[in-house]
């Protein structure tokens, strides 16, 4: 009934859904035509291809244009660690248990009691594993299994993720006792600079919705939102700040644009993950203003192919 409501409520918001639900499945569909398609569905506007001005059309246009091999193993959830640590060093990678081609493949009696597993194609696959005794290995499979099928390129054709082997990485589960929840800090990198970040906060309460709140490059709070709302809390600059900045200016080096992401536990810093399309391009800046800031400090390169 609560779901009846919802579709009631805002019929158009459910369309668009079905829409974009059915396109994901159309893998015939030319990638330039397709992002025109979904770009329309999802910001109620034209994509500008050929003179792209803001963060969300820019996006869209290295898509396209900036498909670099090295970038496959960037977002490779189990490649990356090593490209990571021998940008960085090894001390900043969050030690892998194991990695497997099939979910049935796993040996959970070897497992510690505490462990995270992924998906190292996607993004959603996800199982943290607090206490092994109470984990459901079922429900952990069919959530697992239904990640590593699905062809993830295909949903907004992020061409970094288009050859990545689908597998599944058991992580060690990672831990600050001095917050309820590790807080993530998402820092945009242009060609080597940050220019701003968000931290992401209650990502893994089922009570409460992910906020994010923004800042520029000396952390200073940014009165915008993009995709959820700010949390309305002050959160103090990390001290290992100006460290977590000189890393991803290391990791992001002459790429136009690639969001480097770390968490701060018990005072290290640890790698995320990187992430060529925030939002993958498709969601709002509000005020608007910041989605053309944003696109400013983009400077496009030249095409690395002419396809599309």
């Amino acid at each position: 009934m609560n779901k009846l409501i919802k579709i009631v409520s805002n019929p158009i918001k459910y369309f668009r859904g079905f829409l974009l639900m059915i396109l994901a499945k159309c893998y015939f569909i030319p990638d330039k035509l397709y992002l025109k398609m979904v770009y329309r569905l999802t910001m109620n506007k034209k994509l500008r291809l050929d003179k792209p001005q803001t963060f969300n059309e820019k996006i869209q246009w290295l898509k396209l244009y900036d498909r670099k091999p090295e970038y496959t193993t960037m977002v490779d959830k189990v490649d990356v660690k090593d490209y990571v640590a021998n940008i960085i060093g090894e001390e900043y990678i969050i030690p892998t248990i194991g990695v497997y081609d099939k979910f049935e493949d796993i040996d959970f009696e070897k497992l510690p009691d505490q462990f995270v597993m992924k998906c190292t194609h996607d993004s959603g696959g996800l199982v943290i594993c607090k206490d092994k005794s109470k984990l459901d290995i079922q429900k952990a499979g069919e959530k697992i299994n239904y990640y590593l099928k699905r062809k993830y390129f295909y949903c907004w054709r992020e061409w970094p993720y288009k050859d990545v082997k689908p597998r599944i990485i058991v992580e060690k589960f990672m831990e600050d006792k001095s917050v309820a929840d590790l807080i993530d800090y998402k820092l945009f990198c242009f060609d080597g600079e940050v220019k701003a970040l968000f931290i992401a906060l209650d990502r893994n309460n089922p009570d409460e919705e992910t906020k994010f709140d923004f800042f520029d490059s000396e952390f200073r709070p940014i009165a915008m939102q993009n995709g959820h709302p700010n949390s309305g809390k002050v959160t103090k600059k990390p001290e290992q700040f100006e460290e977590m900045k000189q890393l991803a200016a290391k990791l992001s080096k002459d790429i136009p644009h690639v969001r480097v992401d770390f968490y701060m536990i018990n005072g290290q810093i640890y790698f995320g993950e990187l992430t060529f399309t925030h939002w993958s391009g498709i969601v709002p800046f509000e005020p608007e203003e910041w989605d053309n800031k944003f696109g400013s400090w983009i400077k496009l390169p030249e095409k690395t192919t002419d396809r599309y």
